[in-house]
């Protein structure tokens, strides 16, 4: 078995929560490959803090909703470390226009399902499929695979229902990769976040502060932060949870919970 810095992919990697999920994993010992769509100098900013970790940091521009940039991603991984043992499924976009579902446009549809579904399922194949051949290799032992997904996924938002059909997709990617990857040993886990403070939320700031703050929106009542997640992240990839697969991790300061 080869030994080493093991080797992750985070794809959205140059901002919000993936950065703070690539600077985790760098802290963790991992290499990373940041994925970015357009912001170069952003990417590179995040592999320089991979660097000041001790890690090796590697900048790949791909559109993960096209299958020649999924294919490019992971033969540049390939080529840069000769080995994958996390993929962090973590692009995602929000809809240009917060639009009622009666009104809203295919245009805006098919680009978040491109980009926030299409582009895991079939990236998630494709690494899988890799996965599978390092181990028969020797290369890698015990592999993972992580879907940053959403509250979304389960909470009905009417001005923004092609977002929450792309992330309750996820959800059902997750549970089919699981079962189908169990028998090669590659654990497969859904990361929901529920409101953090980023640059996507940043447009609807005060509403939320006031919903978190005043009206007890989430039990633990704070803005969620890109740290959170990646902290979840990092316990997966440092095999802290070895008999647990098909999980729900949920980071939402307690927004799943139903209470009288």
């Amino acid at each position: 078995m080869s030994g080493g810095r093991r080797v992750a992919i985070v794809t959205g990697g140059s901002r919000g929560i993936g950065r703070g999920i690539v600077v985790a994993l760098a802290g963790a010992g991992y290499d990373v490959v940041v994925n970015y769509a357009s912001n170069a100098d952003a990417a590179k900013a995040v592999c320089d803090n991979v660097v000041e970790l001790g890690g090796r940091g590697l900048a790949v521009q791909a559109d993960i909703s096209l299958t020649e940039d999924r294919q490019h991603l992971v033969e540049e991984t390939l080529g840069a470390f000769g080995r994958i043992d996390l993929l962090v499924n973590n692009a995602g976009v929000a809809p240009n226009v917060r639009a009622d579902i009666l009104d809203a446009g295919e245009e805006s549809f098919d680009r978040l399902i491109g980009i926030n579904l299409k582009g895991p399922y079939f990236l998630t194949q494709l690494v899988a499929r890799s996965m599978i051949d390092q181990i028969a290799a020797g290369r890698i032992a015990d592999p993972k695979i992580i879907v940053i997904s959403s509250i979304s996924a389960y909470t009905a938002s009417t001005n923004r229902g092609d977002y929450c059909v792309s992330k309750a997709g996820l959800a059902m990617l997750v549970k089919l990769f699981t079962a189908r990857l169990a028998e090669h040993g590659i654990n497969v886990y859904e990361v929901r976040p529920g409101v953090i403070e980023t640059d996507m939320t940043g447009p609807v700031k005060q509403k939320y502060d006031d919903l978190i703050l005043n009206q007890g929106l989430t039990p633990i009542r704070r803005w969620g932060q890109p740290s959170d997640v990646a902290k979840a992240v990092v316990a997966v990839a440092t095999d802290l949870l070895p008999f647990s697969t098909g999980q729900v991790i949920d980071v939402d300061g307690g927004f799943h919970l139903r209470t009288l």
